[in-house]
């Protein structure tokens, strides 16, 4: 939703479904919301923490046409992710920039489960009843530069930790580039501090000693045990940097930015210089929002930013599989209504319209009795003029005829060369497909016939397979990926028991 289409909105609401947090912004004042509700006018967003998406990234070939782009992508990502074949993930794409491969393009991919939708936002679909837009939260930093809150091009890195999640982001050229999700969340920051501690210290009291205090403490045994796990958390992080580095070519990361959702955690930047040789600066922007002087989670913010931006500014990935209800006439029950309320109205206005009509039509005999006769002595001679006219179009249909008779057979000629050219490689590509998807399932085929009439063109495959499973497997996926480009059909599926394998014969229509 870009800047113009916002106008239509009074507010935005930005939704952490981790803790349950609302923040609400109406003219550039952001408040947190205790008890949002559904509201109509109100546009809603909200992000997906990077442990409950995947992300990869996968190269096809630059001869892929735009339109099949989408399909290839999905179909890679079942096959090189090992992803459950039973599960319809919700998968997102964005184009990796400055690709020097000639023959590939590179695309960041974004997969979810929508079983980890309806877990995560169950509670705020029940307050608000829809969400606008969920974004995988790396790309929420996009916001940043569109923003000119960060002006520079080069190599930036962020760290921020949440309760339940911390991540890792690089951006190269204002670009995604990276992300991981990193194993110190507060969360997990806490159980390891308990464990290094040896007993069992409330999760309030921790989240005070981190961003209250730090590495800074009067507690001598808690500062021992703060060293040891930075030093643990930035050994992590290191590693993560070194093959990021390593897998994106990456010389040197020239600014590092580190958050969290309660502010600076005191102690991160002297071990980001210690353990990364980089000084750190503070994930904490001014984004413009009258906050009251109060610390808003960075994440909050960035949705309020990302909901602002124009659509040809930010990554256009949306997860949400909970749409607002349409216009109220785009309903059925409103078109119900609006079919009522019509057949209502045209009810009353037919016996008005019915009297004013048959008036009309009175006056308007009598004029067209007077204009009859003059135009029957018109008519007489027309007709003998179009009797001559008639015995002239004869002797035109006949040349016309040997004319039409000349163009169908080149045209039938030129059909045969078409079918030739186009048609026969396209078969062959339809049953290459087929083929592979035969082979990603296991089945044979023993034999193949083709036929063709004026109406249709088939293809009958003799299917074989070990388990009557394996050739169930293959329509299920052929009903959900390949029915656009052909239809088919499988009456049944026997077992051979002489042989011990399953047999059908399956016909693919060609369209």
């Amino acid at each position: 939703m870009g800047k113009t289409n916002l106008e239509s909105f009074a507010s935005v609401l930005s939704i952490n479904p981790y803790r349950d947090v609302y923040y609400s912004c109406t003219s550039n004042r952001l408040t947190p919301e205790s008890n949002p509700i559904y509201s109509k006018s109100q546009y809603s967003i909200a992000f997906l923490n990077t442990n409950d998406f995947i992300t990869a990234l996968i190269g096809i070939s630059k001869n892929i046409p735009d339109e099949d782009i989408q399909f290839v992508i999905e179909t890679k990502a079942y096959e090189e992710l090992a992803l459950d074949m039973a599960v319809e993930y919700k998968i997102d794409y964005i184009e990796a920039p400055d690709n020097a491969d000639e023959k590939n393009r590179f695309f960041h991919v974004f997969i979810v489960d929508p079983a980890i939708l309806d877990e995560k936002f169950i509670n705020a679909v029940d307050r608000i009843k829809y969400i606008d837009q969920i974004v995988p939260v790396p790309l929420l930093m996009k916001g940043l530069y569109q923003s000119e809150l960060i002006n520079d091009n080069g190599i930036h890195s962020f760290i921020y930790f949440q309760d339940n999640d911390a991540f890792f982001t690089i951006y190269n050229n204002q670009e995604f580039i990276y992300t991981k999700t990193l194993k110190y969340s507060f969360k997990q920051m806490h159980e390891r501090f308990c464990e290094l501690l040896g007993e069992q210290i409330g999760k309030d009291v921790f989240m005070k000693l981190l961003s209250e205090e730090g590495l800074s403490t009067q507690n001598s045994e808690h500062q021992k045990y703060l060293i040891k796990l930075f030093g643990e958390l930035f050994l992590h992080i290191n590693d993560v940097l070194t093959y990021a580095k390593r897998a994106y070519e990456l010389e040197k990361i020239d600014s590092i930015y580190i958050g969290s959702q309660v502010g600076t955690v005191l102690g991160l930047d002297e071990y980001c210089q210690t353990y990364l040789s980089l000084e750190s600066s503070p994930f904490d922007f001014d984004y413009g929002f009258d906050t009251d002087g109060q610390y808003i989670d960075q994440i909050q913010q960035l949705m309020q930013l990302y909901a602002l931006e124009e659509e040809d500014e930010r990554y256009e990935i949306n997860f949400t599989v909970f749409h607002r209800p349409p216009p109220f006439l785009q309903r059925h029950s409103g078109k119900l209504i609006a079919t009522t309320a019509a057949s209502l109205m045209l009810a009353f206005a037919y016996p008005v319209t019915f009297w004013t009509l048959s008036y009309a039509e009175n006056i308007h005999k009598n004029l067209l009795d007077q204009e009859y006769t003059e135009i029957h002595h018109v008519k007489l001679a027309r007709e003998a003029a179009i009797n001559q006219k008639y015995k002239e179009k004869e002797a035109a249909e006949v040349a016309l005829q040997a004319e039409i008779d000349n163009f169908n057979e080149k045209k039938a000629t030129l059909i045969k060369i078409h079918d030739i050219k186009v048609n026969y490689p396209m078969k062959g590509k339809i049953l290459a497909e087929i083929t592979r998807d035969l082979n990603r399932f296991k089945v044979g085929v023993s034999e193949i016939f083709y036929t063709e009439d004026n109406t249709s063109k088939t293809m009958s495959l003799q299917l074989i397979a070990k388990n009557d499973k394996q050739i169930t497997d293959l329509l299920e996926f052929m009903t959900k990926n390949r029915t656009k480009r052909f239809s088919f059909r499988l009456d049944n599926i026997f077992l051979n028991e002489e042989t011990k394998y399953y047999l059908g014969e399956m016909k693919v229509v060609l369209k």
